[in-house]
């Protein structure tokens, strides 16, 4: 619901929501927001929300007459319960301090006290993506909003331990989340084609580690969207790796995908060897409802 400045007049610019937590702006006038799993929301979401738009839940107000997945504005990914029970608000990084991570879009997790680096894709009206884990501790409680100071270019956040977190060494806290310097091995952009999955990482990758396929698992498995609270998982498979290939500047991995399809859940694990050294391993959790085509 979006109100009038002065308090006098609101309208609703979207609908179908079961437990939103936090409002990030874009300057396109768009929004992104996370909801929670629960009745006619199989899975927590991540959703790009735009003006008119209907996000799932039929016991919302306004709900339409068809409940199937196509009435609905496909969320930008779902989150699997694996890698957070609850999502809150999401962020931009707009911070020369963050290094790789500066414009980068950021997620915090009230449910297990992250945070996480989101990849887009937008391949023709829908946006799809994922998000990949940042490598800093958990937090003592779960993680709620957040802002980058504008003096000291860093991430401040706020947070607390409730119901539905699994961090609780503190009943709240205030936290600031610095870049050191250092190299981040970590994937910050993703994209979806008709071959198979790209990854760009912050970092040169080892050649010998990243053209490996024994080193990356990407699984997919569906999910339903009913009446019921959340959903099991079904059709779970591993998808073969034919090949993967290195960019010339070492950074951005194309794994080749002879079985990919769209999917509302993938998960892509990796484990690889930086061009220093060393070693690091990560997960992806991403969706994807359309392939770009290979150039």
């Amino acid at each position: 619901i979006k109100v009038s400045a002065d308090g006098k007049t609101s309208e609703i610019l979207a609908n179908g929501f079961r437990a939103a937590n936090g409002v990030c702006m874009n300057p396109d006038g768009s929004f992104y927001e996370t909801d929670q799993q629960g009745y006619w929301n199989p899975m927590n979401r991540i959703n790009r929300v735009t003006k008119g738009g209907f996000y799932g839940n039929m016991w919302g107000y306004g709900a339409p007459k068809d409940s199937s997945d196509a009435a609905m504005i496909q969320p930008m990914c779902l989150i699997d319960m694996k890698y957070d029970r609850s999502p809150s608000e999401l962020l931009w990084a707009e911070s020369d301090q963050w290094g790789p991570l500066n414009g980068s879009l950021l997620n915090l997790s009230y449910g297990y006290g992250k945070i996480f680096v989101v990849m887009t894709q937008m391949v023709g009206d829908q946006e799809q993506g994922g998000m990949v884990e940042l490598p800093v501790p958990q937090f003592p409680t779960g993680i709620m909003r957040g802002r980058f100071n504008p003096k000291d270019g860093q991430l401040y956040s706020c947070g607390m331990a409730a119901w539905a977190t699994s961090r609780m060494i503190q009943v709240g806290g205030l936290y600031r989340v610095r870049y050191t310097g250092k190299n981040l091995n970590l994937p910050i952009k993703m994209k979806a084609f008709d071959a198979g999955m790209e990854l760009e990482f912050s970092a040169q990758l080892d050649e010998a580690s990243a053209v490996d396929p024994a080193n990356f698992e990407i699984n997919t498995w569906d999910i339903k969207r009913t009446r019921a609270y959340g959903s099991k998982r079904y059709n779970e498979k591993s998808l073969k790796i034919s090949e993967v290939k290195v960019s010339p500047d070492g950074k951005k991995v194309m794994i080749y995908l002879p079985e990919i399809k769209p999917s509302w859940i993938m998960e892509i694990k990796y484990k690889l060897k930086a061009a220093d050294g060393t070693d690091f391993e990560g997960a992806i959790q991403n969706s994807v409802y359309d392939l770009e085509q290979t150039e």
